[in-house]
């Protein structure tokens, strides 16, 4: 079994060419959670066998570490995809964390994957499992069949929405991925999708990613789209150049009073829900009433602050007398 989706943290994912041993050794260096190896649309087709072994090499090489260390292989419908999986998994099976499998439709292609990742992990003596699988979903098909595809493994950890093939699998009039459509003057059109693949994620207790923003300079935009699916309560978003970093963490991470606030909430409860407390099951804190449901909202934000690394600055005093 996998670990669970908060065990691998994925605020921000840096995508990073297969194809670039130069921009794979850079990645290592910087400061994002996860760095996926792409070796499908970032490659040209007559370039892929040298981009496999450039994603061994980098895996084995180190220098990852504290990373989740992922390699995003070509889609089911193509002739390169069972190449990919066999040759970094048998290259570098220890060193990698989970496989991206972009453009999937349905769960028997995680199924797939699944039974292809057991048979090597069994051949080479890996421990069964433990390799992760992120499913992507890019059409239509896709996110129809996405309650399916969430639990069609235990691997399973991550559901990724690609907008850009995405777009072009629903005919969206638009060419600039991940922004509103000329036209769309009625709310946000990407909602029913981000939402859709939210609930999907979140009945499986998976993490829920959103893609990429291709106006690399546009920092401002990439804000703003990361706002959308932040505030629905999307773990993170993939980052395709250094400048959207630091965005990214910053908007997928609680800002420092909320994550105070959260703290507290599970200081109070707790100390109010003990014998010495008065084992009560509402209280006020302040001006505001909390019980369990206060409890269980406060552990997702406090849960995000602590995997960001944050540091509480307020500390909760149970009253006197």
């Amino acid at each position: 079994m996998v670990d669970s989706s908060s065990a691998r943290s994925r605020r921000s994912c840096l995508a990073v060419p297969g194809s670039s041993p130069k921009m794979l050794s850079k990645a290592k260096g910087l400061p994002v959670d996860q760095i996926f190896m792409d070796l499908e649309d970032s490659v040209a087709p007559i370039a892929k066998e040298e981009a496999r072994q450039n994603v061994v090499a980098a895996l084995n090489e180190g220098g990852l570490e504290g990373k989740v260390r992922v390699v995003r292989v070509n889609d089911l419908t193509t002739q390169w995809t069972y190449r990919d999986v066999i040759e970094v998994v048998e290259g570098a099976g220890a060193n990698l964390d989970c496989i991206m499998l972009p453009k999937v439709q349905t769960a028997e292609q995680v199924a797939w994957l699944d039974m292809t990742l057991t048979q090597i992990e069994k051949t080479l003596g890996l421990e069964v499992g433990r390799i992760g699988i992120e499913a992507q979903i890019e059409n239509a098909l896709g996110l129809v069949n996405v309650d399916a595809i969430a639990q069609a493994s235990p691997r399973v950890e991550t559901i990724i929405f690609g907008p850009a093939d995405f777009m072009a699998s629903i005919n969206m009039k638009s060419l600039v991925v991940g922004e509103q459509p000329p036209g769309y003057d009625v709310g946000d059109a990407y909602h029913y999708i981000l939402s859709r693949i939210l609930m999907a994620a979140r009945a499986y207790d998976k993490q829920a990613i959103d893609g990429p923003y291709l106006q690399i300079k546009d920092v401002d935009g990439f804000r703003r789209v990361a706002g959308r699916s932040a505030a629905l309560g999307f773990d993170g978003k993939w980052v395709l150049h250094p400048g959207q970093i630091e965005a990214a963490n910053e908007v997928y991470s609680p800002n420092q009073e909320d994550y105070d606030h959260a703290e507290l909430i599970l200081d109070a409860y707790a100390y109010y829900t003990s014998a010495e407390g008065g084992a009560r099951g509402a209280v006020m804190l302040g001006d505001e009433m909390i019980d369990e449901a206060s409890r269980k909202m406060a552990l997702v934000m406090s849960g995000k602050g602590r995997a960001a690394g944050m540091k509480r600055t307020k500390t909760f005093t149970p009253p006197e007398g």
